[in-house]
């Protein structure tokens, strides 16, 4: 590897490591601007590196874009953190519990809910003001996105750090267990 090379790798873990701004990560015209016009293949190579601590390089597009100078770059986890790594980063086990039903409830909707709806549907298992304060959070990190008319979806955080896949196979596994066992 070039000593160039390995300067831009440098360079690039900087950016997206540390938060410089409001929302982690950096758009892609800050990296050209910093790295070159060659900043994908950088970003390639800084990915594989990474793989060997578990992370990863993610890009999250501006939905309905394909400008890629405008999408976001960051550093991300590859595999999902244990329950125990999520709250020793801040989450309370009931936060965690409330952002993945608001992530499987707005997926099962098709990407789409009115906040009354959900705020309704949380509130079922949690005080209301658990839930409103809770979605102002996912709101305000990125996980969920409010638009016209009172109507949340998908944040970009949510899209870049959670497998909705995953997500869906785990809670309906989970369901087909609970339903199996109430049969015996």
């Amino acid at each position: 590897m070039s000593e160039t090379m390995r300067r831009k790798l440098r360079r690039a873990a900087q950016l997206l490591l540390f938060q410089r701004h409001r929302e982690p990560g950096v758009k892609g015209w800050e990296l050209r601007r910093a790295l070159g016009r060659n900043y994908l293949k950088v970003l390639e190579v800084l990915d594989s590196e990474l793989e060997k601590l578990g992370l990863q390089v993610k890009m999250v597009k501006p939905e309905g874009e394909e400008d890629i100078s405008r999408a976001r770059f960051f550093v991300t986890v590859r595999e999902p953190l244990r329950i125990g790594d999520a709250v020793s980063s801040g989450w309370r086990i009931d936060q965690i519990a409330a952002l993945a039903a608001s992530v499987a409830l707005i997926t099962a909707r098709h990407g789409k809910i009115p906040r009354r709806e959900l705020e309704d549907f949380l509130a079922e298992k949690f005080p209301r003001w658990f839930v409103e304060y809770s979605i102002s959070k996912f709101i305000s990190r990125g996980y969920l996105k409010r638009e016209s008319g009172g109507v949340l979806s998908l944040g970009w955080r949510a899209k870049a750090e959670i497998d909705e896949k995953l997500l869906v196979n785990l809670i309906l596994r989970t369901g087909s267990e609970t339903s199996s066992e109430s049969r015996v």
